[in-house]
């Protein structure tokens, strides 16, 4: 009897270890598959940014797809691109098909998708992303990579295509009116948000504000020209570079809005929409 209890003691001893392993396992993974995104407004592309996509990415495992559905040259688009990521050593650093794609390009961009750790938007117009992703199984395919912690980024239209509603480009900038601003489906990685570009320098401060106050539930983010926002777990943001970024927050405000104008170095808490103060933000920095 007793070497029979001894028997079941060691077995559920070790049920225990294999249980605590199995949660060690799915908790890493779970930590590994943490959203991460690289916002940069336009301009010159922060080296602090393209550096923290690579880092993210796997570092010199790093395997990156470009997509550059957005611009009228591409392949000049991609060659542009491709000189910010030459000082790294990376695993591959491919462009995606060009648009619009043919069956045997949208498999070939599919297979691509399924390898890739970093996968970085160019340039240019945002509705042409966006009329490449009316294919859902496409646009599905992308916010699943994104959900399993492929590491997204994008500059200019590629940054405005992040949010869901999406900026079309087309507003009265001598009003502020969200009805005159043109707003479209996105692909919607950085939730409860909205997501403007080349901001400060090209004066689009009103068209934001305008569709803020219409739409108050959302957190508006205007990145300039020369800066990027670094976004971890859809809530910290990190600013790098050289200006500056913007958060509109009328939510629960009653017609009025607080503004947050944060310059490099400064971080911001997205789900509770304030600021995070240094001493937060150098524990958080260790912890990486």
């Amino acid at each position: 009897m007793k070497k029979f209890c001894e028997k079941c003691s060691s077995r559920i001893y070790f049920r225990c270890i294999s249980s605590l392993f199995l949660s060690i396992i799915l908790l890493t993974a779970l930590a590994s598959a943490q959203e991460k995104l690289v916002l940069i407004g336009g301009g010159k592309r922060p080296a602090e940014a393209i550096s923290r996509f690579v880092n993210w990415s796997g570092k010199e495992k790093a395997r990156i797809l470009i997509i550059t559905w957005a611009s009228g040259v591409p392949q000049e688009s991609f060659d542009g691109i491709k000189k910010d990521f030459s000082t790294y050593q990376i695993a591959s650093f491919e462009n995606a098909p060009i648009a619009p794609l043919s069956e045997k390009a949208r498999e070939q961009f599919l297979a691509q998708l399924k390898t890739a750790t970093g996968v970085f938007f160019t340039g240019g117009d945002q509705n042409r992303i966006m009329d490449v992703l009316k294919d859902e199984m496409l646009f599905q395919t992308l916010r699943e990579r994104y959900n399993a912690g492929v590491v997204f980024g994008g500059t200019s239209a590629g940054t405005a295509a992040m949010s869901d509603p999406m900026m079309t480009g087309e507003a009265d900038l001598k009003t502020i009116d969200g009805a005159k601003v043109g707003v479209r489906k996105g692909l919607g990685l950085l939730p409860d948000s909205i997501l403007d570009q080349h901001f400060i320098k090209r004066q689009r401060e009103n068209r934001l504000f305008g569709l803020i106050l219409q739409t108050p539930i959302l957190l508006g983010i205007g990145i300039d020209e020369d800066v990027a926002l670094l976004v971890e777990d859809n809530r910290r943001a990190e600013v790098v570079g050289e200006t500056q970024v913007m958060f509109i927050d009328a939510h629960k405000r009653k017609g009025a809005m607080l503004i947050h104008l944060l310059k490099a170095g400064e971080r911001f808490d997205l789900k509770k929409r304030k600021m995070i103060s240094k001493s937060k933000s150098v524990t958080q920095a260790s912890a990486r």
